[in-house]
């Protein structure tokens, strides 16, 4: 079968961002490189980078990423927008709510782009930047990284194994329980052979997968810096320890803006893998409370630079001045990466959803054809899948080498997984919110869990009404609040007793962490490689307690799927494993999936440039778009800008 050319993970932030804290645990692995020279031993690899299945598409002599101009002008400034609150610059201890602009100045042996991977035209490849060289042996039971010695803190303090090693063993003792527990029992050793050395040691009779990417990918903090200040994780930092990276920052007031300011002093600009990249003097962060007030304020030019994901707003809200004038483009831009896994999903630990008869219902009051032609102008598309539209999506009847697979995994598979069709999302009326042939299906599923009909409402034997509680952000855009306000109405017109309970950013992160709720609209990162990362999203050993896993899914087959996901040698059979990890998630009816977009919808003001042809896995608009000051003199002349 075909390679699926897309990258892992949620393509929504990689690496050190707590929003996307996926990174960490990422879910693409590498091992054997093309082009790699061997050590003195024979059974050992140096390379000055790492992909699993051997194929690194740039050569140690490579001058820069393709995507990138390397002649980009660098200078201006990109200004964004944020909706909610923030109080924390420290996203990696699960405390607070920080933002992506947090862990911009953090740099690892192996590079990641803290916006989208890197490099974005290639999956499941990195590439050395504050190490020099990679090296393990055959058996991959170790990997040595020799570092850059130029590499400097922005405070001037050299980069060191130390840092790294001190870095790795933070997140442990005070980074998230559930990256910890995982990270401990893979990586039971760290060795600062010397001061630009570091080797890590894995643990035995466990796969290989992820854990290069994993330690390579560690953020690089001041060790010496954060213990003479008694900084550590469990800390809410607003003044954050140096970094190593392009930018530091300039200005922050949590409750208005985050600035950062490019570092001209950067000890890696002239790296081949910087070359392109980090153009703006100063990337910019206004922070609102709310979407209409941060839409009002684009349009007045507070900030210059909008991905919008609100359809209304897409098809009906850029019809001002600006744009007609051409002082604000509107363009739709290629996005090859999949969609993430969003929808409604389920409390599974909640008593009255444990029953997947009453999942099948309450799935059924959403109506999305309906939704997508009256709140959402036609523009979307539903999605099925955990890897939609990908090769690894479970499609019809398993057949082939995913068959044999679930046929070895005897009775931990349901016999309809291999006799039924994958499961699809519900079709529905589009000219009506209320679909009557789907509210009857769903009475004959709540009847036969228990849940009949008393005074319009469904109660069970002991005549407790069957009550739902859905928690939402207060500050999600005015379409997204009508679809889910819809999608309740529905419920209650089942004989469902549901409340949406609407509460602002900082309650909803509470509440979310400690999983109080029954319904939430939220997300999983698509994956289209396996990876210990699955575990923390879909395994039962931190079902309880991950940040990762909103629904706690717990399934046998699940877990073991991923297991064979990880022993898999050849791209077919984890293309086997994956799709049948795929078929099984779906079976379980975790999440009700609502739409995807496979573009980018942009709105900026007309002082930036791209690439002619944007890479497959990463918009790079906070990564290698560039400023062109003849453009922002113009808009300023005409008063479009201040």
């Amino acid at each position: 079968m075909t390679r699926p050319k897309t990258r892992t993970a949620a393509r929504t932030l990689p690496l050190k961002s707590w929003m996307n804290w996926t990174a960490l645990l990422s879910l693409g692995v590498g091992v054997i490189m093309a082009g790699a020279v061997r050590a003195q031993d024979a059974d050992t690899t140096v390379s000055h980078g790492y992909s699993f299945y051997g194929d690194l598409s740039y050569p140690a002599d490579y001058p820069h990423f393709d995507y990138v101009n390397p002649d980009a002008p660098k200078g201006g400034e990109l200004a964004i927008a944020f909706v909610g609150s923030l109080d924390s610059m420290n996203p990696y201890s699960g405390k607070g709510r920080a933002h992506l602009f947090s862990i911009f100045g953090y740099e690892s042996l192996l590079g990641e782009a803290p916006s989208d991977g890197l490099p974005a035209d290639q999956y499941s490849e990195t590439y050395c930047l504050l190490c020099e060289t990679v090296e393990y042996p055959a058996d991959k039971s170790w990997v040595i990284f020799r570092m850059r010695p130029e590499a400097r803190f922005s405070d001037g303090a050299p980069v060191t194994a130390h840092d790294i090693a001190f870095s790795h063993n933070l997140l442990l003792d005070e980074g998230l329980k559930s990256y910890a527990d995982a990270v401990r029992k893979r990586i039971p050793k760290v060795e600062v052979i010397d001061d630009h050395t570091i080797k890590f040691y894995f643990a035995d009779g466990i796969s290989r997968r992820s854990l290069i990417e994993q330690v390579g990918g560690v953020p690089a903090w001041p060790k010496e810096w954060m213990e003479k200040n008694g900084v550590g994780l469990k800390d809410s930092w607003l003044t954050s320890p140096p970094g190593s990276g392009p930018y530091v920052i300039k200005d922050v007031d949590l409750t208005r803006r985050i600035v950062l300011e490019r570092n001209p002093d950067y000890w890696g600009k002239d790296l081949p893998i910087n070359q392109g990249r980090n153009n703006f003097d100063t990337i910019r962060l206004e922070i609102f409370s709310d979407d209409t007030a941060s839409f009002e304020a684009f349009k007045a030019g507070e900030y210059t630079f909008r991905r919008e994901s609100d359809s209304k707003k897409w098809a009906a809200g850029y019809d001002f001045p600006k744009v007609e004038r051409g002082q604000v483009v509107k363009k739709e831009l290629p996005d090859g990466q999949p969609p993430a896994s969003t929808g409604i999903v389920f409390n599974l630990a909640s008593d009255k959803l444990r029953d997947k008869r009453v999942r099948e219902a309450v799935s059924l009051a959403f109506n999305f054809e309906w939704t997508n032609e009256s709140l959402q102008y036609g523009l979307f598309k539903q999605r099925a899948s955990f890897t939609q539209d990908t090769p690894l999506m479970a499609k019809g009847t398993p057949e082939g080498a995913e068959l044999a697979l679930l046929q070895e995994l005897g009775d931990l598979v349901p016999p309809e997984m291999l006799s039924e069709d994958v499961r699809l999302p519900h079709t529905s009326k589009a000219d009506r919110l209320f679909d009557r042939r789907n509210a009857r299906r769903a009475g004959k599923l709540l009847e036969e869990a228990g849940w009949t009909v008393t005074d319009g409402k469904r109660v069970n034997a002991q005549g407790e009404p069957l009550s739902l509680n859905f928690l939402f952000n207060s500050a999600s855009s005015a379409t997204i609040t009508a679809v889910i306000e819809n999608f309740v109405s529905n419920l209650q017109a089942f004989g469902i007793d549901a409340k949406l309970e609407k509460v602002d950013s900082s309650q909803f992160t509470a509440r979310r962490r400690d999983r109080d709720y029954d319904l939430i609209y939220e997300n999983y990162p698509a994956f289209l490689g396996t990876g210990t990362g699955l575990a923390q999203y879909f395994g039962s050993e931190a079902a309880s307690y991950s940040l990762f896993n909103p629904a706690g899914v717990a399934s046998k087959l699940v877990d073991e799927l991923i297991e064979v996901s990880l022993a898999a040698q050849t791209r077919e059979e984890e293309t086997a494993a994956v799709m049948a990890i795929d078929r099984a998630l779906r079976h379980e009816l975790i999440m009700i999936p609502v739409w995807y977009n496979d573009s980018h919808w942009v709105a900026y003001y007309d002082q930036y440039e791209h690439p002619e042809e944007i890479p497959a896995y990463g918009l790079g608009y906070l990564d290698f778009w560039w400023y062109n000051p003849e453009k922002a003199a113009a808009l300023r002349t005409s008063g479009a800008l201040r």
